[in-house]
């Protein structure tokens, strides 16, 4: 029982719980799992608020510039500048903003939302065109982007140990009950 508990505390460290209220808001607002929004995070930054990656993302979330300006149009952000990326509640909100958005066009599908996030969602729409990337033109069997394969592996894994480390999660005395909202693994 100890070392299961040990275990469960270093996993813990691993996969940190920041930003927990943030989350929690906008993961609410946008009609997503928190745990996924946690995953994303996880994946991209590592929680990391200030990194910057060699593409010019920035970010929890790391949202380009270019995706950013479109992204603050879209949700009504006036006078919006870059650096408002750096402030981790704008940064949450926004990508789960677009979550949401990515989730609305790929009708729920996961691994079509991660590989658009990721790939950009143009990639996407000419994957489920191309009868080499997909048979239904709904979902991809094979994604020609190594880097995006294997975040929507790791953005999963991530999701799955999110989900066992802190189930039945509580945030500001409300919990937040947690579910796969129709996401199709």
């Amino acid at each position: 029982m100890v070392a299961v508990l040990c275990v469960k505390s270093i996993a813990r460290y691993c996969y940190p719980l920041k930003y927990s209220t943030y989350i929690a808001k906008y993961a609410k607002q946008y009609d997503l799992d928190p745990y996924f929004v946690m995953a994303v995070i996880k994946t991209e930054s590592n929680f990391k608020e200030n990194v910057r990656s060699n593409k010019n993302a920035i970010g929890l979330m790391q949202i380009t510039p270019d995706t950013a300006e479109w992204a603050a149009d879209k949700m009504g952000v006036s006078n919006f500048q870059d650096n408002m990326l750096n402030d981790p509640e704008f940064n949450v909100r926004m990508g789960c903003w677009y979550l949401n958005n990515l989730k609305s066009e790929f009708n729920n599908n996961m691994d079509l939302i991660l590989a658009a996030y990721n790939g950009g969602r143009g990639n996407v729409q000419k994957w489920l065109k191309d009868s080499e990337h997909s048979k239904d033109g709904k979902n991809i069997q094979y994604i020609p982007f190594k880097e995006t394969d294997k975040y929507i592996k790791r953005v999963k894994v991530n999701y799955r140990v999110y989900r066992y480390l802190y189930k039945n999660l509580q945030i500001n005395t409300s919990t937040i009950i947690v579910n796969f909202y129709n996401f199709k693994f």
